[in-house]
């Protein structure tokens, strides 16, 4: 799939049909995120794939804003070493987390992980050990429905040349 087709296909997808994902179709997306841009090439990441439902259901009550965990097919946990640029380098890993499930054809939703107030149960509830934060929780399942996605701003209206 072309580059540019899979940025503006992807939305954000909070319901899902009950089919699994496949095993190998994780692995390419955390192949990819394991590719994103890392500072100082320090890739502080780990990644956490999350299939078994009643976990599923389980961290999605510990959010504030991710229930719908519950009902997606997996979830990936982006967790990274407490560096100078961790939110940096989580954040690039997740957005390809992001891609790559939208270029197989799998729905995502991006979960706040840093600076919650549930970071830290999260990371107890997975066993991270200590010196590690949540950067994000990505859900993941096809789609129950087709996404509808909302109108973005014209590039004309917040592109600003040399200066604001």
């Amino acid at each position: 799939m072309d580059f540019w087709e899979v940025v503006k296909m992807r939305i954000s997808v909070r319901e899902y049909s009950d089919q699994e994902i496949e095993q190998e179709k994780l692995k390419n997306i955390i192949d990819a995120a394991h590719l994103a841009p890392t500072a100082r090439g320090e890739e502080p990441w780990e990644f956490i794939v999350v299939t078994e439902k009643k976990s599923l259901e389980e961290l999605g009550e510990i959010t504030d804003h991710g229930k719908f965990l519950k009902g997606a097919a997996a979830g990936i946990v982006v967790v990274a070493k407490d560096t100078k640029y961790y939110l940096e380098d989580g954040s690039a890993a997740t957005e390809n987390i992001l891609l790559a499930a939208a270029s197989l054809g799998i729905g995502s939703c991006w979960i706040a992980g840093d600076k919650k107030s549930y970071g830290a149960d999260i990371c107890k509830y997975l066993r991270v050990p200590d010196g590690y934060k949540l950067v994000s929780i990505v859900s993941l399942g096809y789609p129950k429905a087709e996404p509808k996605s909302h109108q973005k701003r014209n590039v004309g209206d917040l592109l600003h040349w040399e200066k604001f």
